[in-house]
């Protein structure tokens, strides 16, 4: 069995760059949630992403996204990455093994 490991990661960006930076990042795949935040760090949108949810679902979302960007001047993408870790081999077995 693995374990889930989250990281974020900030990108700064203008306003007319935020939906290709965003699509960029979203090819690149892992991505747990994306945050739109204003020059004052304020958020301004939030959007939780699941495994295989892009395309035609998230219209609406670009529609926002691109409003968004249209009054920004500098915008910063912050993302939720998921990585998987495989448990370590150096795990004891739960029963001892008998060398001989």
């Amino acid at each position: 069995m693995s374990e889930d490991k989250v990281h974020t990661e900030e990108f700064q960006v203008n306003g007319d760059a935020v939906v290709a930076k965003i699509k960029e990042l979203l090819h690149e795949g892992n991505i747990r949630r994306i945050i739109l935040k204003n020059e004052e760090g304020r958020t301004l949108i939030e959007i939780p992403l699941t495994i295989g949810v892009v395309g035609a679902i998230l219209l609406p979302v670009w529609a926002a996204i691109g409003a968004i960007a249209a009054l920004a001047v500098r915008l910063t993408i912050v993302i939720e990455k998921v990585e998987s870790v495989p448990e370590t081999l150096a795990e004891e077995p739960d029963t001892p093994v008998d060398p001989g």
